[in-house]
């Protein structure tokens, strides 16, 4: 009970909460707008860069938490590929956004406020190094996947640095980045500025969640749900499974980074997916009724990883 009121309701309440003020007129796309830039540009940043700060650093980065973490991800994108290859005749272009679908979590809007409910700030490490490599490893290989299958013109190179310029230009990267810098450095944030970081930081979490649940209106239920059922299944079952056996099984991981990995697979599916659904005019309904049914799933399942790794 401790983790369904002490975790699992704040985090899916404060969503549930933004979702309904959304879907009655309470609270309008602009005011949304703004609350998500709040909260990439300044809140999770400040929060993250002060979790960084006062973390202590391993001697050496666990590279078996990214092996156990990435390849789990790309199992399930080569399975969701063959499912929606064998099952129901998808193109390779299409192919590749359910395959991102199925392999990409929500690590930024409802990852990082419910790892940090969770387990507390000394999950921000294992945090950090994950959503560092997120999207660097993710999605280079997709989007070349899609332009070849569309006979895309552009090299690899540049949209590897393509991705590598928005990556770097990212606010959360950036306070990550100073909060490694503080934490090499041994230095301390001064107190006055430690007060508004702090302050600031605390406001991450809630109003991410509040703007999620806000944004999930945007996405519909829309034709056959046995596709977007399929790449649910992958994303919050097969995904957090195979972390699990690859990580306490293979590489063996310290359990924090082990408890980290496996609940950063089983979050629901993040927007990213439908935004290259969008771009490539590929699988765009059976992606936004995957980001919302994932969602919705994951109360479930992430309740259920929840109490699994507290016993």
């Amino acid at each position: 009970m401790d983790i369904i009121f002490g975790i699992i309701l704040p985090v899916f309440g404060t969503l549930a909460l933004g979702y309904g003020a959304a879907r009655f007129g309470l609270f309008d796309e602009a005011a949304n707008r703004g609350l998500s830039v709040f909260v990439f540009n300044f809140a999770l940043p400040l929060m993250l860069f002060r979790a960084i700060a006062q973390a202590d650093l391993p001697e050496s980065l666990p590279w078996g938490y990214l092996l156990s973490y990435f390849l789990g991800a790309f199992g399930v994108f080569g399975l969701a590929m063959l499912g929606a290859r064998v099952l129901f005749g998808r193109r390779l272009d299409e192919q590749g956004v359910l395959g991102l679908g199925a392999g990409f979590s929500n690590t930024g809007m409802l990852g990082i406020p419910l790892v940090v409910t969770a387990y507390g700030s000394s999950a921000a490490l294992p945090l950090f190094v994950l959503i560092a490599c997120h999207s660097l490893i993710m999605l280079p290989p997709t989007t070349a996947l899609i332009e070849t299958a569309q006979g895309g013109k552009q090299s690899p190179g540049k949209l590897l640095l393509g991705l590598v310029r928005s990556i770097a230009t990212t606010p959360v990267i950036w306070g990550l980045s100073a909060g490694l810098a503080f934490a090499l450095l041994g230095a301390v944030i001064p107190g006055p500025l430690d007060a508004v970081v702090k302050s600031m930081g605390a406001a991450a979490a809630p109003c991410a969640l509040f703007a999620l649940g806000a944004s999930l209106t945007r996405y519909r239920l829309a034709g056959n749900l046995r596709e977007p059922m399929l790449m649910v299944v992958l994303k919050t079952i097969v995904h957090p499974l195979l972390v699990w056996l690859l990580a306490r099984q293979v590489f063996d991981l310290p359990p924090l980074w082990a408890t980290v990995a496996v609940t950063l697979a089983a979050l629901p599916t993040g927007v990213t997916p439908y935004l290259f659904a969008q771009r490539y005019g590929a699988s765009l309904e059976t992606s936004a009724s995957v980001v919302f049914l994932s969602t919705v799933v994951s109360v479930f399942t992430l309740s259920a990883l929840l109490f699994l790794q507290r016993t």
